[in-house]
This record gives structure tokens, C-alpha cells and sequence, in this order.
């Protein structure tokens, strides 16, 4: 979510808002540690900690704070079955931050960080009724919100987004940009038909015209994904060939049914590629459980394993081991 560039709209308009921020999360509860919401000083928000009644609570807390005016963060623990009613049994503690419009510059200058699409942290040393002036870090930590001895705070902010290279601009790749507009992927879209992209597509999204499209392959990220979806079959393949080849991919799919994958397995392998390799390629992709064969529907399938994909990939990485891959089906 971006937070910093609301706050920065807010403040610049001369009024005052809270940042509120999930500070720690144990058990079962609503958000992960990280996740944030900015509250106005009229109760409105943006962003999410989860709903129900903690919400509910820290609008009310963030709310009272920006009514007296206090700077500074202050953070309280909700025991949710206990201390809220509610049922998830987990608890969290939550951290109130309320930004004045003496404080506009520094948050313009972590919007503008946070608008360059990537993670990153900062830091700052925490005093009662002092407003928080944060120093952006060279690394990124992996705690998202880290407070040692009350006093040096340490956050993550902004979106580590993994690249998706989108081979294909029809109808089912349309209706998936939006499915994962608000999702951790950054989307390089790729056609070699121009006039076949849509005017506006979503902020995590590049267009890019190529008459040779598995070329953009040839400085891919390392830990990208690709996802080949063109209106030629020929394509299709030479850019499944293409992706499979460099071995780099945690994710290879192409759209299609069990007839394809079959002719492809072995075109593929009539191309040289290895069987572990073609073994690799998803497809058909998205979740079977969905019997719709709308673009809509299709997406949201796609976009679920997608999602799975990513997190068993970031998941291998933070344990040390090899890369995943989706099994082909």
C-alpha cells in the first residue's frame, strides 16, 4: 500500500493525519506485521489493518491522538479475543503516529522514495512528543517494523514487487493487469502489436512494444516470472523456448489446454530443452476449480497461482533453499 504519498496530499493541504502501523503480529490475527492505514482527522482512512473492531479502535485511537495533538508514536497491545471480542485469538501491537504539516517535506521525499515502486527502510530515534524524523537506509532489513529499547525505530515501507514478464495483450491478459494491479508484481507487458494495449493500464504496469517479443527475455531479472499468453501459438512456444532455456525462472506458464502442453512437450523438446526443464512449464495455468472460461474468471484463477507462486518462491529463498517452480500440470 502506499501510505507516504496520502500523507504527503493531506499534509500539503494543511491538515493533520495519524499513520497507523501494525507494529507485531502473534497468533491468528487480521494483518500481518507491516500492514498500515492512514486516518484523517475526521475518522476517514486509507489502508487497512484488517477491519472488525481493531480497526474500528485504532481509528478512534488515531483519531483522539490528531484531536489532542500529541506528536510523536506511542503503541498499544490488543489482546483480540480478550481485550476486542473477537474470535482470531492472536494479538498485535499497534503503533499511532501522528503527522503534522511541519512534517510535509520529509513525507513528499519518502512518497517520491516510495513511487520508484521497490522496498525500502528507514530509521529514527524515538523521544516522547517529538515528532519522528526518519533516515532512509542503504539495506532493507526483514522486519517490517522493528523497536529496539523503545527508542531506534526501524521500517520497511514501499512494495518488493517480483517482475512479471506479460507476453500477449488480448482479452485474458487485459482482465489480468487489473486482477493484480493492487498485488506484488511488477508487470512488464509485452506485445508486438501497438494498437493492441489499452490507453490507461495500472501504475505497476509497463507497456513495451516488440516485434521480437522473447527478446525482452534476454536481461530478465533472475527471479522473475514469466507468463506467456500471444495470439499466435508459434509465438507462444518460441517464447516458452526462450524463457525455458535460461533456466532462471521460478515460474513459466502459457495459456492453453492439456492438448497444448502436449505439443509443446514436445516441440520443446525437439528444440533442444530439457525434459526437467519442460517439465517446469505450467500450463494449463490458473486454478481448475474455476469453470468459466471468461477473462475475468480466467484472471482471477491465474492471478490466485501467481500469488501462490510467489510466496512459496520468496518463501524457498528466505530458507535457503533452490528456486520453485509451479508443477506443470
Amino acid at each position: 500500500m502506499s501510505v507516504w504519498s496520502h500523507i504527503a496530499d493531506i499534509l500539503q493541504a494543511g491538515q493533520d493525519c495519524a499513520l497507523v502501523t501494525i507494529a507485531s503480529a502473534a497468533g491468528s490475527t487480521p494483518r500481518e506485521a507491516g500492514a498500515r492505514m492512514v486516518v484523517r482527522q475526521d475518522g476517514s482512512f486509507h489502508g487497512t489493518i484488517g477491519g472488525g473492531t481493531l480497526e474500528f479502535q485504532a481509528i478512534k485511537w488515531a483519531t483522539a491522538a490528531l484531536e489532542e495533538g500529541k506528536a510523536g508514536l506511542s503503541i498499544r497491545t490488543f489482546s483480540l479475543g480478550p481485550d476486542l471480542g473477537q474470535c482470531c485469538g492472536g494479538r498485535v501491537d499497534v503503533a499511532v503516529e501522528v503527522q503534522s504539516a511541519a512534517q510535509v517535506l520529509s513525507a513528499q521525499h519518502l512518497a517520491s522514495l516510495e513511487a520508484e515502486g521497490a522496498a525500502f527502510a528507514t530509521q529514527a530515534t524515538i523521544s516522547d512528543d517529538c515528532p519522528v524524523t526518519r533516515q532512509v537506509l542503504p539495506t532493507v532489513p526483514d522486519e517490517p517494523f522493528h523497536l529496539e529499547a523503545n527508542t531506534l525505530l526501524t521500517e520497511i515501507f514501499g512494495q518488493d514487487r517480483r517482475t512479471l514478464y506479460l507476453f500477449g495483450a488480448g482479452h485474458v491478459a487485459r482482465a489480468l493487469v487489473l486482477a493484480l494491479a493492487n498485488l506484488p508484481f511488477r508487470i512488464i507487458w509485452t506485445d508486438s502489436r501497438a494498437d493492441a494495449f489499452p490507453a490507461a493500464v495500472p501504475s505497476n504496469v509497463t507497456k513495451v512494444c516488440n516485434a521480437s517479443p522473447e527478446t525482452i527475455l534476454q536481461d530478465a531479472e533472475h527471479d522473475a516470472f514469466v507468463l506467456v499468453m500471444t495470439h499466435s501459438h508459434a509465438l507462444d512456444e518460441a517464447i516458452v523456448s526462450a524463457a525455458l532455456a535460461k533456466g532462471q525462472f521460478s515460474y513459466v506458464g502459457v495459456i492453453g489446454s492439456a492438448t497444448k502442453r502436449a505439443r509443446f512437450e514436445k516441440r520443446l523438446r525437439a528444440r533442444g530443452i530439457s525434459p526437467v526443464a519442460v517439465s517446469g512449464l505450467v500450463c494449463p495455468i490458473g486454478t481448475s476449480m474455476i469453470a468459466s472460461k471468461s477473462p475475468a474468471a480466467i484472471a482471477a484463477g491465474v492471478a490466485v497461482e501467481l500469488v501462490v507462486a510467489d510466496e512459496a518462491a520468496r518463501a524457498a529463498v528466505s530458507t535457503g533453499l533452490a528456486q520453485v517452480s509451479v508443477s506443470g500440470r
